[in-house]
C-alpha cells in the first residue's frame, strides 16, 4: 500500500506571543512543499527512511501506532525544498506531510487535527497543517483557532546565511519576555484578524509589522531596520519574520512589478542575504497526492 502527500512551508509566522498562558502564533503558509511518500507492507513493525530526517520517521510509527497498525513495515521517503534552520517549517512540513502520507497508503483522508497532534508529540510545531490562517500553540496545543482564508498576497521570502538551532532556541523559556510585550501581540493579532475578515491585505501587513518589530528584543534580526525601510520603498504593506529563525519576508498585495523590484534592490543591498524566493501567502493543510483505490494496494 502506498500513499503519497505534501505539505507546505512557512515564511516564519505573521505574529507570535504570548496569549494568556499559551505561546501561540499565527501561521504564515506558502506556496512551497515537503512530499513524503510511504509504503506499507505486512511485517513486524519496521519503519525506515532518510537518517537526516528522524523526526518524520517518528511521525509515520506514531501514526500507524495511532490507528492500531503498528505491526507494518513502512518505507518513507522524502522530497523537501524547504530550506533548513531559517524557520520555514521544514520539519514540520516533513512530519506532516508524513502522516499525511501514511494516512492515504491506509486509504483515509487527511486529518489536521491528528496531523497536530502527533507533529506536537514530537517537538514544538508550526501549525501550517491547519487550513487556512490559524492561531496555534506551538507547544501545547492548546490553541487551534482558524482564522479564514487570507487575501491574494505574494511574500519575498529572504533567506539569510545565518541559521538558527530551534530545538535549543525553544528549550529558552521566553515566557517573561513575551508577557512583557502581550499588549503588542493581542494588537497585532486584531490587525491580523481584522485583516483577514475583510480580505484587506494592508491591515494583516501592519499588524506582521508589529509583531515583527516587537519581537526584536526576544530574538534580533540585525538587517531587519534595512528590510522595513526596502519594504517602505518597495510600497509593500508589511513585514513578517520567523520569529525563531533567520528568514524574513516582505508582504505584497499581489503587485509583480513592485515585488520584482524590491527583490533586485535586497540582492544588491542586504548583506549576508543568501536567497530570494519569491512566494504566495496561502492556506495552510496537507493534500493527498496519491491514495490506494477501493480494492487495490497500491495507488
Amino acid at each position: 500500500m502506498r500513499g503519497v502527500a505534501r505539505a507546505p512551508a512557512s515564511c516564519g509566522e505573521l505574529a507570535q506571543g504570548l496569549l494568556a498562558d499559551s505561546h501561540v502564533m499565527v501561521t504564515c503558509p506558502i506556496d512551497r512543499y515537503a512530499t513524503a511518500t510511504v509504503v506499507l507492507r505486512e511485517g513486524a513493525g519496521q519503519v525506515s527512511g532518510p537518517v537526516d530526517c528522524p523526526k518524520a520517521i517518528r511521525a509515520v510509527a506514531l501514526t500507524l501506532d495511532r490507528f492500531g497498525l503498528d505491526a507494518l513495515d513502512a518505507a518513507l521517503s522524502l522530497e523537501s525544498p524547504i530550506p533548513r534552520g531559517k524557520g520555514m517549517a521544514s520539519s514540520t512540513a516533513d512530519v506532516v506531510a508524513s502522516v499525511a502520507a501514511t494516512a492515504a497508503a491506509l486509504g483515509r483522508a487527511p486529518d489536521a487535527e491528528l496531523e497536530a497532534d502527533i507533529a506536537l508529540s514530537v517537538e514544538p510545531s508550526d501549525g501550517t497543517m491547519l487550513p487556512g490562517i490559524a492561531l496555534f500553540d506551538h507547544v501545547g496545543g492548546r490553541v487551534r483557532r482558524r482564522l479564514g482564508t487570507p487575501p491574494p498576497i505574494e511574500i519575498l521570502v529572504l533567506e539569510f546565511e545565518a541559521v538558527l538551532d530551534t530545538v535549543a532556541f525553544n528549550a529558552i523559556d521566553h515566557t517573561t519576555a513575551l508577557r512583557s510585550r502581550s499588549t503588542s501581540f493581542r494588537e497585532s493579532l486584531s490587525m491580523i484578524e481584522a485583516g483577514i475578515a475583510s480580505a484587506d491585505a494592508e491591515l494583516i501587513g501592519r499588524g506582521a509589522s508589529l509583531s515583527s518589530s516587537t519581537y526584536q528584543d526576544v530574538l534580533a534580526k540585525p538587517e531587519l531596520p534595512q528590510v522595513l525601510a526596502l519594504a517602505e520603498a518597495a510600497g509593500a504593506v508589511g513585514v513578517n519574520v520567523a520569529h525563531s529563525g533567520t528568514a524574513v519576508g516582505m508582504l505584497f498585495s499581489a503587485d509583480a512589478e513592485r515585488t520584482e523590484w524590491a527583490a533586485s534592490q535586497a540582492r544588491s543591498r542586504l548583506r549576508g542575504l543568501r536567497e530570494v524566493h519569491r512566494q504566495r501567502l496561502i492556506g495552510g493543510g496537507s493534500e493527498m497526492l496519491c491514495r490506494p483505490s477501493r480494492g487495490e494496494r497500491r495507488c
